[in-house]
């Protein structure tokens, strides 16, 4: 029986004010905390140190341990077998690049890419962010075995480099804040690309088939009118089984879901609002969910489809997954790939100073050469125009900012770096070229950016810029 007399602000039936207290005490400045936008970048920043540290800590071997250590699914004689390391590279990771395979669907629908106009000035300095670090790594390890190291240094850390910007507060302007979240896309799609094409092995044409037959499944799925995301796991599961078969990696599975997903809602906020008084009216029809509150359900089934799809699934999704991704699968994987012994490293490897040079170099100084340059030749030519509240100035601090690589840098460095020697040396240089891109756009903001946001800026409202708002 339910208690009439109590309504929303009360407590639930059995709760403990005492304990209700504490919990709200305890919880409350996490959750304050959650809410900051550089609060994934701290995270994540946590994450490697404690990685650094254990892995030079007189308990490195349990770190090594507990990497390669194997997990098993499976039942009888099927099993799936593999390290706690593939589990995080190979299959959570996958969920990191589903959300960026959503993230380009939602901006080539209605955000900054759904108008070549508007796109025109993030493309042309992503192009130069991923472009001019790549080649600044070339030229230093030409003839090298490490020349395979070139994609390290074209990736931007979107959470570091979003964060970094929240600690200058009000002298970041909205458009500015849009011009770093667009090109961090842009970059995602060249990292996505360089990875299918430059870092997967031979092709294996069995596995396309899978893939093609798992991309019809979800496509009649969707023709069916099937919008819960749970009937989705198993075509999802076929893809990226196809995908590892055909030589290409797992991840790209990811992708290829998140680019699949509806950009339209079906209800919408006008559905929604309609769907919601009917209910409501239908309750007040009838009196008989009093004595049998069973009665209720239809009408909360009602209630619930329509805040479900009150909300294309691309949004939906996006938003359900951005926490456990930046909070969770992004600190695991720093967790398990940012350890590098620095007692381990071979000094005598030939490849070391190419590699080190090549990537904190591409990252530190090819990432806002390249971003400036090629942003001045797109609204020098034409293509493109600076937009409201945004300075050159600006420009060069999301240059720097751009450089902090980390996530996607440290994936990419263990696909191209078969030789665990060179990988260490890259991941080192990563994590080293990381920290002093992201002090030096710290810097320059303060330096160059003004105290607080133009006419112009305040012109282009919170709500525009929060459109673009990613991992």
């Amino acid at each position: 029986m339910t208690d009439p007399t109590r309504g929303p602000g009360d407590l639930p039936p059995g709760t403990s004010p005492g304990a209700r207290r504490f919990a709200r005490q305890l919880l409350d400045p996490i959750g304050r905390f959650l809410h900051v936008e550089a609060s994934s970048g701290i995270v994540l920043l946590i994450a490697s140190v404690i990685a650094l540290v254990w892995a030079n800590s007189p308990w490195a071997s349990s770190y090594e341990h507990l990497l390669h250590a194997p997990i098993s699914l499976g039942f009888g004689e099927y099993v799936f077998s593999r390290t706690v390391h593939f589990w995080i590279n190979e299959i959570l990771m996958v969920v990191f690049f589903f959300v960026v395979g959503l993230e380009v669907r939602r901006e080539m629908f209605e955000g900054e890419l759904s108008e070549p106009r508007r796109a025109a000035l993030p493309v042309a300095a992503a192009l130069g962010g991923m472009l001019v670090p790549a080649v600044i790594y070339l030229a230093l390890n030409q003839g090298s075995a490490a020349g395979s190291g070139w994609g390290v240094p074209m990736a931007t850390d979107i959470a570091f480099a979003v964060g970094v910007l929240a600690l200058l507060g009000r002298r970041v302007s909205p458009a500015l804040r849009v011009l770093l979240l667009a090109l961090a896309i842009i970059d995602d799609i060249g990292a996505i690309l360089v990875i299918a094409l430059f870092y997967s092995t031979g092709v294996e044409a069995t596995g396309l088939a899978v893939v093609g037959l798992g991309i019809g499944a979800v496509l009649g799925m969707q023709r069916l009118g099937l919008r819960n995301p749970l009937v989705y796991v198993a075509p999802g599961i076929l893809i990226w089984g196809g995908v590892l078969y055909a030589g290409i990696h797992p991840t790209i599975a990811g992708v290829i879901l998140g680019l699949l997903t509806p950009v339209r809602s079906w209800f919408g906020p006008e559905g929604f609002q309609t769907e919601i008084q009917r209910a409501l009216a239908s309750l007040r029809g009838t009196t008989a969910w009093r004595d049998d509150p069973s009665q209720l359900l239809p009408v909360l089934h009602r209630i619930d489809v329509a805040r479900r799809e009150a909300l294309p699934p691309v949004s939906r999704l996006e938003a359900a997954l951005h926490p456990w991704v930046a909070f969770g699968i992004m600190p695991v994987f720093a967790l398990a790939n940012a350890g590098v012994a620095l007692g381990g490293l071979d000094s005598g490897l030939p490849e070391s100073m190419g590699i080190a040079l090549g990537v904190g170099f591409g990252l530190v100084v090819g990432k806002p050469l390249g971003i400036l340059v090629f942003s001045w030749l797109a609204v020098r030519l034409g293509l493109a125009t600076l937009p409201r509240g945004v300075s050159w100035s600006g420009v060069l601090v999301v240059g720097c900012v751009a450089g902090i690589g980390f996530t996607m840098a440290l994936f990419i460095g263990a696909l191209a770096f078969s030789d665990p020697a060179m990988l260490a040396v890259a991941k080192l240089a990563v994590l080293a070229a990381s920290a002093v891109a992201g002090v030096a756009g710290l810097v320059l903001g303060y330096r160059v950016l003004p105290r607080g946001p133009s006419a112009d800026a305040r012109a282009l409202t919170v709500s525009e810029a929060e459109r673009s708002t990613t991992l």
